[in-house]
Formats: structure tokens, sequence, C-alpha cells
């Protein structure tokens, strides 16, 4: 199967769902595919669309079809039905996380509240679909489009709470909590108890 890919600048965009959820659509990847039947090649697209709701849900879909907007819609639809919910920590994740599918693999890692999305390509959009503001990422192997968003849906789905983190590791669970959430707790001015005496 022949395949020519074509670059696509298509900006994000957020539709509401058929129950009235806002949903963030983006559209990663727009591919010409051919497949060889009797009497020729028959060319059709084939899309990556990535949906998420920017508060811990995201899924993504594939469309093939012969017109562009046809094949945007079927993987849009694709995307709706397969959106998981992932566990974050506030504006990050609350573990470093590492996962492959295919010849591409994905790390990812959580960062302070400030550090914006440190990725580029696919893993940003996943990311930013599902709601994560404040991540250090980094791909290796394949570049291809596809994977490395499975790898990063995989690596988000693979994601466990604090609670769970201590439970397996043996470990209390404040010993689980970001180095910079300890820091801002032991900044944190004291509060003032003292009760203002009320007048008669």
């Amino acid at each position: 199967m022949a395949k020519q890919q074509r670059g696509d600048s298509r900006e994000p965009r957020r539709e509401r769902s058929d129950d009235g959820e806002e949903l963030d659509e983006r559209v990663i990847d727009i591919t010409r595919v051919a497949k060889v039947v009797k009497g020729g090649r028959r060319f059709a697209f084939r899309t990556v669309v990535i949906v998420g709701d920017n508060k811990g849900r995201v899924g993504i879909g594939i469309g093939k079809s012969r017109g562009v907007p046809e094949a945007i819609r079927k993987g849009s639809e694709g995307a709706r039905k397969r959106m998981k919910k992932v566990t974050l920590s506030g504006s990050t994740i609350p573990h470093e996380v590492t996962a492959k599918h295919g010849g591409s693999i994905v790390m990812l890692k959580p960062a302070s509240p400030g550090t914006g999305v440190i990725a580029g390509g696919s893993v940003r959009a996943v990311l930013e679909a599902v709601g994560v503001k404040d991540i250090l990422s980094k791909s290796q192997g394949s570049s291809n489009m596809l994977n490395v968003a499975m790898a990063t849906m995989k690596a988000l789905q693979s994601l466990m709470s604090g609670d769970q983190l201590a439970e397996m590791r043996g470990k209390p669970a404040n010993e689980m909590v970001p180095f910079w959430v300890t820091r801002e707790k032991s900044t944190a001015p004291p509060r003032d108890t003292t009760e203002t005496a009320t007048h008669a």
C-alpha cells in the first residue's frame, strides 16, 4: 500500500457533543493512501483525530474515505466513542511513565506549575486535549504520527493515583506528593487563627 503524507495545519476546534458537552477536536494527520485493485489504484485519505474534554478524558480515532471531510468526520466519531478517563494530578500527571506502540516510545514526566506543555506534534495534541498544562516529555524511535499518539495514549492510561502508587510501593501517601507541592506547603504563610473581639 503506497502512502504519501501531507502536512496538516488545521487549528484545534471546539465542538459540542450530543449531550451538550464541549469537546476539543484536533486533526493531527492527513495521509493519502492507495489500494491496488483490479484495473488500477484506488486512492483514499486516512485521518487521525484527537478528541478530549480538557478535564481528563481523551480518545483517538482513525477515519478513511475518498474525501478529506468525510474521513475527518469518521475519525472524530471514532475518537468520541473511544474516549478514556485518565488519572491527573492538578495540571500535571501523578508520576513518570513510559509507553511503547509500534516503533514509537514516549516518556512523560510531571512538571511544576508554570512549566507548560514541553512536547511537540501528536504528543502535545493528546496532552492538551486531555487537559494537561504542565509536563515534560520525550519521544524516541519512529516519528509516525499515529504510533506516537497511540504510545502517548497508552502512557496516560497506565497512570495511577498517588494513593494507588503508594500502596503498590508500600510507602506512605505523603511521600508520593511531588516536591513542589511540599515546598508550597512549607513556604505558605501561617494562617491567623486569632479571633477578633466583637463589641456588643
